[in-house]
């Protein structure tokens, strides 16, 4: 049997239709932003495969490091022990988060870190003899696909066959000004936001009851939801009633940390900070599995006891996980190097450029543009969401022609990986410019 006949004999695949089961393309090896197969196709992956390849796939200084740890120790029981990649990894961490974070917790993935900090902030009101049960979220928000991770999602496809045992959450529309430098007083704000003001309204109604625990939320821009995108002025409001409540705020920022937006956490563009943060994808430079939950010290002092009961019962067998801790070492030094920073920037201007161009297209609804990510709502004849059917005509357009583009329903987005070149940038705006022709024609 052949690799791709075995795949299809005992594997399963994420987030894959049944029709679409016998599609899968062998891969032989990857470099830089290329995916090589095993018949001699040389693919480019334009969205950092899922959004965590910050410096390009086998980045060779990264697997050195990796190499070297896999020597030393492979990996040890994390309670009770300690090791120099987990300590390093924390210590560099703590130095580039907002301020106030001062802890780090270690988990697998981006939907577990988010799953730690639903239970972290509910367990702090507890410990405490406080009843503060609510939450609240925004609707086409995704947090992850473990079971606390998607009460706090939005109720859609993903997790449709689950809804009779998600816990009950607060659900706000999500604010529809996607611009940056929307100022809170100015006069276009007041004429294009007035759906906002009650978002904003509903928000404190909620904060008032003295009921809500948490509140969760991605800032500034929700990936799985199509890279929907609102502004720091409006998070900064819904903040700080949440501050003057004393509801703990929790930045998912697993897709947008590490630079996606233009600085190195999506929280650096408001002034009031997150008592809680989510991290994983980027967090190794897509090299390895792991997540992190980072708290403030007040977070943590709900904990501090010599009551068992008051112990946070959480962990993963792979909590902290020498290699991968090692590796997200390894991609921190890369992404605050010089070179990556300048790379960074670069990336901004030309994702800007193709953004302004591409909002005069007749066939484009909407662009949005934050950072290293474009994205453009095809204009088609149904809604626009996951489901849209033009997710796999896009998707199989795009991978015939050697390109990986993984549309959101209609919505399609570049991620690229920093190492990327102008040249290969070109590439794919040329090749989205000429499926966009062939729609017309």
């Amino acid at each position: 049997m052949t690799l791709y006949e075995k795949d299809l004999a005992y594997i399963w695949h994420p987030f894959t239709p049944f029709s679409e089961v016998g599609k899968v393309i062998p891969l032989e090896k990857a470099e830089g932003v290329y995916l090589h197969t095993t018949d001699g196709r040389k693919i480019l992956d334009a969205i950092s495969s899922w959004w965590v390849n910050l410096h390009g796939h086998s980045h060779p200084y990264i697997a050195e490091k990796i190499a070297e740890q896999a020597k030393k120790l492979e990996h040890v029981i994390f309670a009770g022990f300690t090791h120099q990649p987990a300590v390093e990894l924390a210590e560099k961490l703590i130095a580039i988060l907002p301020k106030n974070q001062s802890k780090i917790f270690y988990s697998d993935n981006g939907s577990t870190a988010c799953e730690v900090a639903i239970k972290m902030a509910f367990q702090y009101w507890y410990n405490q003899g406080i009843e503060k049960k609510r939450i609240i979220a925004f609707h086409g928000a995704y947090h992850g696909d473990t079971f606390g991770a998607m009460s706090v999602g939005d109720r859609g496809p993903f997790n449709a066959p689950f809804f009779p045992y998600l816990f009950e959450v607060d659900f706000l529309e999500l604010p529809n000004c996607n611009r940056l430098d929307c100022q809170i007083n100015s006069v276009e704000r007041q004429n294009c936001c007035v759906k906002n003001e009650a978002i904003i309204s509903q928000f404190e109604a909620l904060a008032k009851t003295g009921e809500v625990g948490a509140f969760i939320y991605e800032p500034l821009m929700q990936g799985a939801a199509g890279m929907r995108m609102y502004s720091p002025a409006i998070l900064e409001r819904l903040l700080k009633i949440a501050k003057e409540h004393q509801i703990i705020c929790i930045v998912d920022e697993v897709m947008t940390g590490f630079g996606r937006t233009g600085k190195l956490f999506a929280s650096d563009y408001c002034e009031i900070k997150p008592d809680i943060m989510c991290l994983s994808k980027g967090l190794t430079g897509g090299t390895m599995a792991l997540g992190v939950t980072s708290c403030t010290d007040e977070i943590m002092e709900a904990f501090k006891s010599n009551d068992l009961m008051k112990t946070f019962f959480h962990g993963h067998s792979f909590t902290a996980n020498p290699l991968a801790c090692t590796a997200g070492v390894a991609s921190m030094e890369l992404l605050l190097a010089e070179k990556c920073q300048e790379n960074l920037k670069r990336i901004e201007q030309k994702q800007a450029e193709f953004a302004e161009k591409m909002s005069q297209h007749p066939k484009i609804r909407e662009v949005r543009h934050l950072g290293t990510i474009t994205a453009l709502e095809i204009d088609t004849e149904q809604e626009t969401g996951y489901v849209n059917e033009a997710r796999s005509s896009l998707y199989q357009y795009f991978i015939e022609r050697d390109l990986l583009l993984r549309p959101l329903g209609n919505v399609l987005y570049v991620l690229p990986p920093y190492i990327i070149s102008n040249e290969e940038l070109d590439m794919i705006y040329e090749e989205i410019e000429k499926m966009l022709e062939d729609s017309q024609s």
